[in-house]
């Protein structure tokens, strides 16, 4: 029983706190009625609040997955409550403390279905990570750059489609689509009148139809260099792809799925130099197989979906010619961006908390660890494992002693 639950008011004291800008030593954290309340630079003892000793460790803001399509044997997909309750509470062991629940390709009835569970999800959801709103990917696609993505389902916006599911924007916080499908464009302004971010994914397009894209809205590249096209050449002469243009373009934003198989890290690397911590969110990107064992399992629906083999910490088409999703976790991120890719923890934690928040729209209650903002805060050790989860001032993982 975790005896932290009811509690109004929460110190934490003797913590490492990273805070925007700086790490302050041996410092306490006051929370009160699920916001953060105070940051001292010392451990003065408020009388009457109960403690978390953080024992010299790290505490951080909470991580923020903008994009992630399951875990723990359960995929968005699959349609199930219970499913994205899980998916929230195994993430969550792993300093999630917020995510956005992403779909596959799919035709319009299963996104409609999936919203349906989603509203629901929505307000059951106490005892996992927080969920932002619903991120759905495709099924406007280039077919050469799909993936792992169902061609079936892979076809041009259609108003008359996209007009039905965008009835519950309200539940929809971003919508990844290939800018260069016909009526791409347009799709991209309603997006944008809904307030829904627009992504660009799982595309061809090349430099000069990228800038169109941002001229129209899009302002996010969905999983940078998986599923975009590189430098091509056309009648002897280059062209600068997705992936170019989008280190290039300071409107565009990124997202890193830094699991270390997905980008080896001279990619980490060269992202982080040339777009820096505060235009780069680190994503899982991570399917049903996250935290669990190896072997096979399946991509989307658990009935109908992709048979995919775990292996070399990733997840695999059968015949291993492609990826097919990550099974990464969140703190595995933020340890393979210092120890792979040598960012500095705090840049680390940046670009898994304070830039997804922005990039969300969510800055102002989440994302850093500032008064007056939700209590989502994550402690963990030298080697970033993860010891405690707290989201919104309740304690959602880790056993702790309470003075």
């Amino acid at each position: 029983m975790n005896l932290l639950k009811d509690l109004k008011m929460i110190q934490i004291i003797n913590g490492d706190i990273i805070t925007p800008f700086e790490i302050i030593p041996k410092a306490s954290l006051l929370v009160k009625d699920g916001k953060i309340n105070a940051i001292h630079r010392d451990n003065r003892m408020i009388k009457g609040v109960a403690v978390i000793d953080a024992q010299e460790q790290y505490v951080s803001p909470g991580f923020i997955d903008i994009h992630v399509h399951g875990g723990g044997g359960h995929d968005f997909m699959d349609g199930e409550v219970e499913g994205f309750l899980e998916i929230a509470k195994m993430h969550a062991r792993h300093g999630t403390t917020a995510m956005v629940p992403t779909s596959l390709t799919s035709e319009k009835e299963q996104l409609l279905d999936l919203l349906k569970v989603y509203e629901t999800a929505l307000a059951e959801n106490t005892k996992g990570a927080a969920f932002l709103g619903l991120h759905l990917e495709g099924p406007y696609f280039a077919m050469n750059q799909r993936g792992a993505q169902d061609p079936r389902y892979i076809r041009d916006p259609d108003p008359e489609e996209y007009e039905d599911i965008l009835k519950h924007a309200h539940l929809i916080a971003r919508w990844s689509a290939a800018p260069e499908r016909r009526g791409a464009l347009e799709f991209g302004r309603r997006l944008v009148e809904e307030e829904v971010l627009a992504a660009i994914a799982h595309t061809d397009a090349v430099y000069e139809e990228v800038v169109a894209a941002v001229e129209n809205g899009y302002s996010l590249s969905t999983h940078l260099y998986s599923g975009m096209s590189g430098v091509t050449r056309k009648n002897a002469f280059r062209h600068a792809g997705v992936i170019e243009s989008s280190l290039l373009l300071d409107e565009l934003d990124v997202e890193v799925i830094a699991d270390g198989v997905h980008l080896p890290a001279p990619f980490l690397k060269l992202i982080y130099k040339v777009k820096g911590p505060d235009k780069v969110a680190l994503i899982t990107d991570a399917m049903r197989a996250a935290g669990m064992r190896g072997g096979e399992s399946i991509l989307g629906h658990k009935d109908n979906g992709l048979k995919v083999l775990i292996e070399d910490d990733v997840a695999k088409l059968p015949d291993r010619s492609s990826f097919a999703g990550s099974v990464a976790t969140t703190d595995r991120l933020v340890r393979n961006m210092v120890k792979m890719a040598d960012v500095s923890l705090l840049h680390a934690i940046r670009m898994m908390s304070t830039t997804p928040a922005r990039i969300m729209k969510v800055a102002g209650s989440k994302g850093s660890l500032v008064p007056g903002k939700d209590a989502d805060i994550v402690v963990f050790d030298r080697d970033i494992q993860v010891q405690l989860t707290m989201v919104e001032g309740r304690v959602v993982h880790g056993e702790t002693q309470v003075d």
